[in-house]
């Protein structure tokens, strides 16, 4: 039996905790991106964790920069990263403040606001497709930088806030590498994801670039 999704806001303490105890409990929550045109809403199906100075696959690794400051913010605030010259993806800061954690958002099922979310993925094949992986999930969204340190923890009319929607229970969720990350980061299984949801976006290895000459 499916529970009723739950449309109260998350708290600041749900984010206020380590990040691999966060990132699969966001499994199942809903995410309302809120647009002129409209509201679309998300039910997150698929995450990854990046753990900051302790993981050499996060942005925060190697210190606070311009880019990444908002991982050092207060938990449950947005991350907003543009990535290989075209495309912008989503994380929800977790943990202490100071200390940069992140969650991506990779995948998740439009619930609310589908016809909204087309008209931004014209080249998805049907709507179990519109943000399946990352970039797709912030197209679909219209989610950039502009963005970028939005709270989504309140209650209040924001362009994003994360909703507590209906947890997914535990035997229900798998965990593995973390999609394109290499080198010693590659080793963590921190990509969460829902048992056979066909939004769940394909596991890609990291392919490593080759230096132009």
């Amino acid at each position: 039996m499916i529970a009723t999704p739950d449309r109260t806001p998350l708290s600041r303490e749900f984010f206020d905790r380590p990040v691999l105890d966060v990132a699969p409990d966001l499994l199942g929550r809903i995410l309302v991106r809120s647009t002129p045109e409209g509201p679309i809403a998300l039910r997150l199906t698929e995450v990854e964790a990046y753990d900051g100075a302790d993981d050499p696959g996060s942005h925060a690794y190697r210190g606070r920069t311009a880019r990444n400051e908002v991982m050092f913010g207060p938990p449950g605030h947005v991350y907003v990263y543009f990535t290989y010259g075209m495309w912008f993806c989503m994380n929800l800061v977790c943990g202490s403040e100071g200390k940069a954690s992140a969650v991506l958002l990779r995948a998740g099922e439009i619930i609310e606001g589908a016809e909204l979310a087309r008209t931004r993925r014209l080249s998805a094949r049907n709507d179990m497709e519109l943000a399946k992986g990352p970039a797709r999930l912030a197209t679909a969204l219209n989610v950039d930088r502009s963005l970028d340190g939005t709270d989504a923890c309140t209650s209040e009319d924001t362009p994003l806030r994360m909703l507590t929607g209906a947890p997914v229970p535990s035997d229900q969720v798998l965990n593995g590498p973390r999609t394109g990350v290499g080198g010693d980061g590659a080793v963590h299984p921190w990509r969460f994801w829902v048992a056979d949801d066909p939004t769940v976006s394909p596991y890609r290895a990291h392919v490593p670039r080759r230096r132009r000459s």
